[in-house]
């Protein structure tokens, strides 16, 4: 083992600790009320630690972002090919995963739109959650594409709508079925 291997080797095992237990405060609490100390105590490293991944608290709280994006970009993809055979059904099958994440013990809404309700648009963060809702917006452009669908961009935006509103009533009212009845507004979307 070289010289060089060994130190990543050593930290690699923090750094996951920090984002794992940064992603569920950050989620379960909200971001300021979680401080840096805490993070470090429960991830059981050391603050020093803690700074030598990230430099600042909206480093980690970025870090904390990006690992959700991409957690949900390659659940969708992992999922959509074997529950949905068509472009159509697999737009479809995006709101039965909303329907199915909202079900989770601990769910707290949109971490996204949970960002920008505590930080807005000034804030390193709001570039991340743009970057998300680009993926979503395209993900159902291009099936609607794939699909044949007159105006895909126009559809997109209404399907996001959708999307957004289906989560954050979920958050607000959990005891309806607000992934259902999403899904049902967008099959009439796509079929006008």
């Amino acid at each position: 083992m070289s010289d060089t291997t060994a130190p990543r080797t050593r930290r690699r095992p923090a750094y996951e600790r920090a984002v794992a237990t940064a992603d569920r405060l950050f989620y379960e609490q909200g971001i300021h009320a979680v401080g840096v100390d805490q993070v470090a105590a429960e991830a059981d490293i050391s603050k020093a630690s803690l700074y030598t991944h990230f430099r600042t608290k909206d480093d980690l709280v970025l870090g904390y972002l990006r690992g959700r994006s991409r957690a949900w970009q390659e659940h969708v993809a992992a999922e959509l090919p074997g529950r949905g055979s068509t472009p159509r059904e697999q737009v479809l099958v995006v709101f039965d995963l909303l329907g199915e994440w909202f079900h989770e013990p601990g769910y707290r809404g949109c971490p996204f739109i949970n960002v920008e309700a505590e930080y807005g648009p000034g804030h390193p963060t709001h570039e991340v959650t743009l970057e998300h809702r680009a993926w979503v917006r395209e993900l159902f452009t291009s099936l609607l594409a794939e699909a044949g669908a007159a105006d895909p961009d126009g559809t997109a935006l209404q399907l996001c709508l959708l999307y957004d509103g289906a989560m954050a009533s979920a958050q607000a009212d959990p005891s309806r079925p607000w992934a259902a009845a999403a899904r049902t507004a967008a099959e009439r979307v796509i079929e006008a």
